[in-house]
């Protein structure tokens, strides 16, 4: 199963639904999989939302937030998938197909397209906050 970003922020900052994203990585019974991309993604969003509202965060707080992630990647046993240049053909594709430039109710970010496109590779599941991967072809 792939974690995306967004369930890890979701989780750490305990937003509304962390309790099901919790019980889906609890049920996993295969190898937990993100990507270095994803713990990027996790990483700044969860400083950004530490630091204030439009407040940029400290280069302390985006470290301190990177080890939080870190840590809570580590306590989980998550593996990194490597990004290829396959994957990245991949998340072109996806960018074309369900991304924001191209207008797709799925409105997929450049993290969003990287995240599909491992768990695709992998033929893996994704667990992820909000609906936007529920209008892909991986719902």
């Amino acid at each position: 199963m792939f974690i995306d970003a967004s369930a890890i922020v979701g989780i750490l900052r305990q937003e509304p639904g962390y309790e099901d994203l919790v019980r889906r990585i609890d049920d996993v019974t295969g190898q937990l999989y993100t990507s270095p991309l994803a713990r990027y993604e996790a990483s700044v969003a969860f400083a950004r939302s530490r630091s204030g509202q439009h407040k940029a965060p400290s280069p302390d707080l985006l470290t301190e937030c990177a080890a939080i992630v870190a840590e809570f990647l580590k306590e989980l046993s998550v593996r990194d998938i490597h990004i290829t240049s396959s994957i990245g053909d991949a998340a072109i594709r996806t960018a074309a197909e369900y991304g924001k430039s191209v207008g797709h109710p799925a409105d997929l970010n450049f993290g969003d397209c990287f995240a599909y496109a491992c768990a695709k590779a992998y033929r893996l599941g994704l667990i992820y906050k909000g609906d936007d991967f529920a209008k892909t072809d991986l719902a």
